[in-house]
């Protein structure tokens, strides 16, 4: 069986020059560095007590509230995501030309609306019309209509990449549309979709960090707390910890998309 690249293979000084990109590109952020360490080193800030800091009992609670905390948000705005997501794709592939037409300008405008914007408006502007908004579902809402505007993309790529067959097998058969849709077409599109949906989701977990500017009590806060009650010269301690938290989930989901992908 052969099989056919889906891009050019490189030649000899191609791989020649990929190589030595790369060892500038090494040398380049080891030289960059080694000047962070000793700029630090200078500032007295790798002095072992500051760093002793990680260590305290109170701080690592705090640390670990504000990871619950920001969990606890990313999960909720990742299933309010997907089913929005998964309603607006529905939608955008429906025969109505009208209904179309607004989920296409829907999904136009909260893609295109920075996302702080949105949490501002919900925080900030609900309030005024009677209704008072908890910072937790502020957050977990604004990231939701962002994310779902940006996933319907996602499904609908992944349902308009599958063979017209499919459909048309499944009509044949006398499923309705929205079973075709339910049954056939989503459980195909998510395998092929899958990278670029685990890597949004992974987005969404970084997002929660929004939550700093509205107070919510998340895992950036969190550290800014510890960092207020213990002292200004812990700073880079603490956000290092709570930086070394965020790479390691992130860090972790995406191995997880490996393995469901595989």
């Amino acid at each position: 069986m052969t099989t056919t690249a889906m891009y050019d293979v490189l030649g000899p000084r191609s791989e020649r020059r990929v190589r030595l990109v790369g060892r500038i590109g090494l040398a380049a952020a080891a030289i960059v560095g080694a000047a962070l360490i000793y700029q630090l080193a200078s500032h007295h800030q790798l002095d072992p007590r500051l760093w002793k800091v990680l260590l305290d009992r109170d701080l690592m609670r705090t640390v670990l509230a504000g990871l619950v905390a920001t969990v606890q948000c990313a999960l909720f705005a990742v299933v309010l995501s997907i089913l929005g997501g998964i309603l607006l794709a529905a939608l955008r592939l429906s025969e109505n030309a009208v209904l179309r037409a607004i989920v296409r300008v829907w999904v136009e405008i909260f893609r295109g609306l920075p996302l702080l914007l949105l949490i501002f408006f919900i925080f900030l502007g609900a309030p005024r019309l009677g209704i008072v908004v908890p910072s937790f579902w502020a957050l977990t809402l604004g990231i939701s209509l962002y994310n779902s505007a940006v996933m319907s993309e996602i499904f609908r790529a992944g349902i308009v990449s599958l063979p017209k067959g499919q459909a048309e097998a499944a009509a044949a058969i006398g499923l309705r549309k929205a079973q075709t849709f339910r049954i056939v077409l989503i459980p195909q599109a998510v395998r092929i979709m899958l990278p670029a949906l685990i890597s949004q989701l992974v987005t969404v977990l970084k997002e929660t960090s929004l939550g700093f500017i509205i107070g919510y009590t998340e895992l950036l806060r969190s550290g800014r707390i510890a960092v207020e009650y213990l002292g200004g010269q812990y700073a880079i301690p603490i956000y290092t910890l709570v930086a070394v938290v965020y790479l390691l989930v992130d860090t972790t989901l995406s191995r997880l998309a490996r393995r469901i992908e595989s």
